[in-house]
């Protein structure tokens, strides 16, 4: 189920006065952020988020395409290693 349209996207307040901070310096500095369940805005596109998964921070580089999903789609928490027992043992990872 999706977030009712009147509330508007759920965005963490310094989130935002972090974006609007960058834009005003004009470096190219990562963002680092917790907030996974934030959704991305327009004002954000062009800046690079370090998106927190559990472990350590992935650089996400905002475009157009991004707006309207959350920070989390593009900071994956799990590694998948391959079904265990199954496949040719001489192929290392």
């Amino acid at each position: 189920m999706s977030r009712s349209v009147w509330k508007g996207p759920m965005v963490d307040g310094y989130l935002l006065k972090k974006a609007e901070g960058a834009r005003q310096s004009s470096r190219n500095e990562i963002i680092r952020t917790w907030s996974r369940r934030s959704t991305i805005l327009p004002q954000f596109v062009g800046l690079t988020f370090g998106v927190y998964n559990g472990h350590k921070f992935i650089p996400v580089q905002v475009n157009e395409e991004m707006v309207g999903h959350k920070f989390g789609e593009f900071a994956p928490t799990r590694v998948f290693h391959g079904h265990a027992g199954g496949g040719d043992r001489k192929v290392s990872r």
